[in-house]
């Protein structure tokens, strides 16, 4: 009895630890990135010219490069992390500083991809690195590592609930979701309030924040907005064919190309991007921003057209070793096309463009992740509360329908490889 309470003090000592240390390393991080991008392109065009960040990106590009060709294609993607943590039981940690230079550096140079997927793979890194060489922890390697990813979603997205869903939320295959038992909850709860104390408490010490995602005031919902919810939710999935599609595409032509000349490719179109569109570049975060506070100044036609852009240049990123995750980018392409969507049908649209590009979102990201639960607690991030019914919705269906898809394309190859 005394020998079991005293394993549960120290998990829940651990978790703690965990969750400040997964604290700092995303305040680190999230600082690093600043720090560069500032210098990337606010010092540096300064006294050489913008068409300067078409050869400074191509040359990061190239460093990424050589990092693969030595140490392997780092950072992976979120849902890569994730499953080798739940199948393999296993991430590897020992190439620590390739897989931060390989997450920093395409978020600093303005690619079309979000921090979570290499924070997350550095969180997991460390916490198997802990697992080894802290002999009580090495049983609860797994759990400890599903908490600090979880603690990474939660503080990215300030959102803690997310995080938890994330990791726990069974995809969409016909059972109902579930939540982790209590005493797991309580960890998650623990890890989550060490992390979000230790960024507090740095942000208070060195005069910075970390600001979430922009987020809209407000929503108003009518009967007209319910008759073109359809409309929304196909939008959406469509926007979802399109990245997978672009995704596919971009890996056919990535395997053409050798490593360094690949990513330095990469660079030198996204230099060439952020000079050129830059709306359609960068995490997302910032633009944002300026779609809340002045979608009005846009045709509706470029906003589609941003889209569509950023959707490619996504894909095209991750594809072509500029690596990182997808949520953001994929937020802000899905806002502006459901917003242009609204401006094109209803002469009155500042009243309807909000619950157009929160039902298209949800449904692109159900499509994505298969977790509807989780979908919706991300996007309240960034929509009012009162859409939450719709976004749940949405992001269910979205997911149905891709299910379907994918069942009936694998239908379709099966009969194709009888006859």
């Amino acid at each position: 009895m005394r020998a079991g309470i005293g394993n549960m003090v120290s998990v829940a000592v651990l978790s703690v630890l965990l969750g400040a240390a997964a604290g700092l390393v995303i305040w680190l991080f999230i600082r690093a990135v600043s720090v560069g991008t500032s210098f990337v392109w606010d010092m540096v065009p300064s006294f050489a010219g913008s068409w300067a960040a078409i050869p400074i990106c191509a040359l990061g590009g190239c460093v990424v490069g050589l990092i693969h060709r030595r140490y392997g294609d780092y950072p992976d993607e979120l849902d890569v992390v994730m499953g080798k943590v739940r199948r393999e039981k296993r991430y590897d940690y020992r190439p620590m500083l390739p897989i931060i230079a390989c997450a920093v550096i395409p978020l600093v140079l303005g690619a079309s991809v979000g921090p979570e997927a290499g924070l997350t793979g550095i969180i997991a890194a460390l916490c198997y690195w802990v697992g080894d060489n802290v002999s009580f922890a090495k049983r609860d390697a797994a759990l400890y590592t599903e908490l600090g990813e979880a603690v990474t979603l939660g503080q990215i997205f300030h959102m803690p609930l997310f995080g938890i869903l994330a990791v726990e939320e069974p995809a969409v295959d016909g059972s109902p979701p579930s939540l982790p038992r209590i005493s797991k909850l309580v960890l998650y709860g623990l890890s989550a309030g060490a992390g979000i104390l230790v960024v507090w408490g740095l942000n208070q010490v060195f005069h910075t924040s970390l600001e979430g995602f922009p987020s809209f005031s407000e929503a108003s919902i009518s009967p007209e907005d319910f008759a073109m919810a359809v409309i929304y939710v196909v939008l959406g999935l469509a926007v979802y064919l399109l990245y997978r599609a672009a995704g596919t595409a971009a890996e056919t032509g990535a395997e053409k190309v050798p490593v360094v000349w690949r990513e330095a490719a990469c660079g030198a179109v996204i230099g060439l991007m952020c000079i050129l569109a830059p709306m359609a570049m960068f995490s997302g975060e910032d633009q944002m921003a300026d779609l809340i506070g002045g979608f009005g100044s846009y045709a509706p036609w470029m906003l589609i057209g941003i889209c569509l852009l950023k959707v490619l240049m996504t894909a095209f990123c991750l594809r072509f070793g500029m690596k990182g995750g997808h949520f953001f980018p994929m937020i802000f392409a899905c806002s502006c096309m459901g917003i242009g969507i609204a401006m094109l049908v209803f002469s009155d649209f500042p009243s309807h463009v909000v619950f157009a590009a929160g039902v298209t979102t949800a449904a692109t990201l159900g499509a994505q992740m298969r977790k509807p639960l989780a979908v919706t607690i991300l996007l309240l991030l960034c929509f009012p509360f009162r859409m939450v019914f719709w976004l749940f919705v949405a992001a269910a269906v979205g997911g149905w329908l891709a299910q379907l898809l994918d069942r009936s394309r694998s239908s379709g190859s099966a009969d194709a490889a009888e006859s």
